[in-house]
């Protein structure tokens, strides 16, 4: 429904004016229609009636099947109502899965709020937030350096702060003591640090840490559930990653900012501060050896940053976190992808949602296919990782069995096996501490574990500090390689990441291997944390 001429003057005077407090000295005129706030729920027909075609999100699933990508969940949303959605076993609906740098995106939120309401302003100083905190030769580029431009990537720093930052107490003075080599606004480098800084300012402003100020203004009305972001030594969350949340909570967020801030017939967030938020900002620079007219054709990364937010090909913008998290808005289409998974190649998956769902997507809805919607309805709710496939048993299992194991940097003294017909239970012994898991053959098992090192966690590979922890969720499942070669897979369910766990037998003696999935990437970036455990049968 379109706006009366009294209610367009309103909105148009409210986004100069929230436009006026962003500091900005100019603003697009017009306005698009507003969208209605609608809840998000799950069609209650065939994809089709939607506008969105059965035979496209399986041509989707196929191909990322056969890809080397693997997917944790989706959710396709159209016109504000699931088309289609599903989890790969033992990955599940209600389980936060970690977002990285697509937390991002929710702080970038944050600073909006604190906008509209009047704390701060997009050309306010930095330092000027952190009087105690700065260094006492304050550069002309560092007093040139305003909020926008932590927003924008801009810094002007020649490298990614986040390494040295994160290896100190005070993340806020040492960003601040780094030169800033560039004028700042000049130059696009990513830098997870800035972000922080984002974090930092809110919480400066608000008295409240990022995650605690966004629950009554956008996690409550949007139904959200309890969010956990890791902090700095102080106190701050991370800002530009350490958020976890579930598939439907990154569903509702882009359609929050499809609906241009409103909710359920509310507007929570100015939609001025959307528009300027996903809105071309700052081009990435290309490599040298590139040319930017072809990667514009060709690379989602490089069609223009906003704030904190990417822009796609095919008009839309993301946020995105490493190894395959996104929340990607299509405005055009009405459209919203929420996706969890596991990849080295995040250009590559986000081909496969270009040249698979993005065809099947419609203005309007499509004759109903029941044979195809059923046989997808089937898919989805069948969707699973694979677990170790091997033989049951072997003549090497005990019922019980002890190992002294020999001296090692984990400090694990002792391993105990236990084998039954459908699962394997291991305990590292380390002192007076027992840390087991208890593995399904064949199957997955949930479980729970506090050993150290699980799950890997790349963010602790940036700096030298370690998250609070509690016990990390786990399904695991193992099956025998071979007579001699136990092989289990331990799946931290919350988080993209997992051990593959070797068990090698040799008369009396066990070796214990483990393999991680951040080991894909280079040695220099993850090395190895954990070592090979060899140890003796105990009479």
């Amino acid at each position: 429904m379109g706006l009366v001429e009294s209610d367009r003057q309103t909105v148009n005077q409210t986004r100069r004016g929230f436009l006026h407090q962003l500091g900005l000295t100019a603003f697009a005129t017009g306005l698009d229609q507003q969208i209605p706030g609608v809840a998000h729920a799950r069609a209650d027909r065939g994809p089709e009636a939607l506008g969105v075609s059965s035979v496209a999100v399986h041509a989707f699933l196929d191909a990322v099947a056969a890809s080397p990508h693997e997917m944790h969940s989706l959710i396709i949303a159209h016109k504000g109502l699931a088309a289609a959605s599903g989890w790969w076993a033992p990955y599940r609906a209600n389980a936060p899965h970690r977002l990285y740098s697509l937390s991002k995106s929710f702080t970038c939120t944050a600073v909006g709020f604190a906008i509209a309401e009047g704390r701060l302003r997009l050309t306010d100083k930095v330092v000027d937030f952190f009087p105690g905190q700065a260094p006492k030769q304050i550069g002309e580029n560092l007093t040139a350096l305003r909020v926008e431009h932590l927003l924008t990537m801009s810094v002007g720093q020649e490298n990614d702060t986040t390494p040295v930052v994160t290896r100190e107490q005070d993340w806020v003075r040492t960003f601040l003591a780094l030169p800033i080599r560039f004028p700042p606004g000049s130059v696009f480098l990513y830098n997870s640090a800035a972000t922080y800084m984002l974090s930092a300012i809110v919480q400066t402003v608000t008295g409240a840490k990022v995650v605690d100020y966004l629950r009554p203004r956008f996690f409550d009305p949007l139904g959200l559930p309890k969010m956990v972001w890791s902090e700095c030594p102080r106190g701050i969350n991370c800002g530009g990653w350490g958020l976890s949340a579930t598939t439907d909570t990154l569903s509702k967020f882009g359609q929050f900012y499809l609906q241009k801030g409103r909710w359920n017939g509310r507007q929570l967030l100015p939609a001025a501060w959307i528009e300027e938020a996903t809105s071309f900002k700052i081009q990435q620079p290309p490599a040298p050896s590139q040319d930017l007219a072809q990667l514009r054709k060709d690379s989602d990364w490089h069609q223009g940053y906003g704030y904190q937010f990417w822009r796609c090909r095919h008009e839309g913008f993301r946020g995105d976190g490493a190894f395959g998290q996104y929340c990607i808005v299509l405005p055009e289409l009405e459209t919203v992808v929420a996706i969890t998974s596991r990849t080295l190649d995040m250009q590559g998956l986000l081909n496969l949602v270009w040249d698979h769902l993005l065809p099947g997507l419609h203005d309007k809805a499509l004759p109903a296919d029941p044979a195809s919607s059923q046989r997808l309805s089937t898919q989805l709710s069948s969707l699973s990782l694979k677990p170790p496939e091997g033989a049951r048993s072997s003549p090497r299992q005990a019922q019980r069995a002890e190992y002294a194991i020999n001296p090692n940097s984990l400090g694990i003294d002792e391993l105990i096996l236990a084998f039954e017909a459908d699962a394997c239970r291991i305990e590292f012994r380390i002192g007076q501490c027992v840390y087991a898991v208890t593995c399904g053959i064949g199957r997955w098992h949930d479980g729970e574990t506090e050993l150290p090192g699980t799950p890997p966690e790349f963010t602790e590979l940036i700096g030298t500090y370690v998250n609070p922890k509690g016990p990390a969720k786990l399904a695991a499942a193992g099956a025998w390689k071979d007579v001699d070669t136990f092989q289990m897979q331990w799946r931290y369910y919350e988080t993209p990441h997992l051990d593959n766990v070797t068990l090698r037998f040799d008369a009396d003696k066990i070796e214990v291997a483990f393999l991680n999935s951040l080991t894909q990437m280079a040695a220099t970036v993850h090395p190895e944390t954990r070592p090979t455990l060899k140890g003796s049968k105990r009479t």
